[in-house]
């Protein structure tokens, strides 16, 4: 188990907005875009849940992205992908999309349910002004290629980075994600390293935990203060045992300009991949 020396304390805690997205499905923003220079490399965290198909029936049919990529995590419900690059696949519980839109892909996420729950996050984490024009790229990881970590009290499935020793399923070079779903059993606790210069967040969506002395609650993203001596976030459950989303990342320190799903680093750039969009050569 790790033994950290300096954990992080929490900055603050953020309640996200209730919004929709996409053909009316609604969802909780909780990185929202005051928060990306804050959370850089991430740009956006949405979380959704919900029981009732009339809130996620309508998908999300065919729309653009340019600049960035995005991780979306599945953990009730079953949503197909197309996109303009020619992939095609179904996310399914469990189960991870990780698509790099690069100069631009055009695709939908569809439920193929008509009833029951549909549950999980997207994360939008940017590229880096020399990778904003590659090449899309797209892989399904079906939760069986989710690598797990075990400790007393604790699974933790190790999506991007590693976590006690167990190397995730992704890794990039430049921004060095890290991203957990970690799961506690009550009064368990819990320590991830994380570097120094990384940007961090925790999301609970289950249950309550502790970082810090700062009890953080459901439905609540606690942002971790940075301080060049901090080794990494130590979590503890509550009473009744926790689930949440543990995040970080090695900021890019680029300007970040976006509109709606294109994002560049100047506004030049956005009026460009506008043009693009709309006489049919972004994809």
């Amino acid at each position: 188990m790790v033994k950290l020396t300096s954990p992080r304390p929490v900055e603050r805690l953020v309640a996200g907005q209730a919004t929709s997205d996409g053909a009316g499905v609604k969802l909780l923003r909780v990185l929202t875009q005051n928060l990306q220079r804050r959370l850089d490399p991430f740009l956006m965290l949405d979380a959704f849940g919900t029981e009732n198909p009339g809130d996620y029936i309508g998908g999300f049919p065919d729309h653009p992205h340019r600049g960035f990529e995005t991780v979306t995590y599945m953990l009730e419900g079953r949503m197909r992908h197309r996109d303009s690059a020619g992939n095609e696949g179904l996310l399914s519980p469990g189960g991870v999309q990780w698509m790099t839109a690069g100069r631009g892909v055009i695709h939908s996420e569809m439920p193929e349910q008509a009833e029951g729950a549909m549950e999980g996050f997207q994360l939008w984490l940017n590229l880096h002004s020399s990778d904003k024009m590659c090449a899309p790229w797209y892989r399904d990881i079906p939760a069986t290629e989710i690598p797990e970590a075990t400790g007393p009290g604790v699974r933790v499935r190790v999506i991007a980075g590693q976590a006690l020793g167990v190397a995730g399923a992704m890794q990039r070079q430049r921004t060095e994600p890290i991203y957990l779903d970690i799961e506690l059993q009550a009064g368990a606790h819990f320590e991830q390293l994380v570097p120094a210069g990384h940007n961090a967040f925790v999301y609970v969506y289950r249950g309550s935990v502790a970082i810090g002395g700062t009890q953080v609650p459901r439905q609540r993203m606690a942002i971790l203060a940075n301080r060049p001596d901090a080794d990494g976030v130590a979590v503890q459950a509550g009473a009744e045992g926790a689930r949440a989303i543990l995040v970080a990342g090695a900021p890019l320190n680029e300007p970040i300009a976006q509109y709606g799903p294109f994002v560049m680093n100047s506004n030049e750039e956005i009026f460009k991949a506008v043009e693009d969009f709309r006489s049919g050569a972004l994809a």
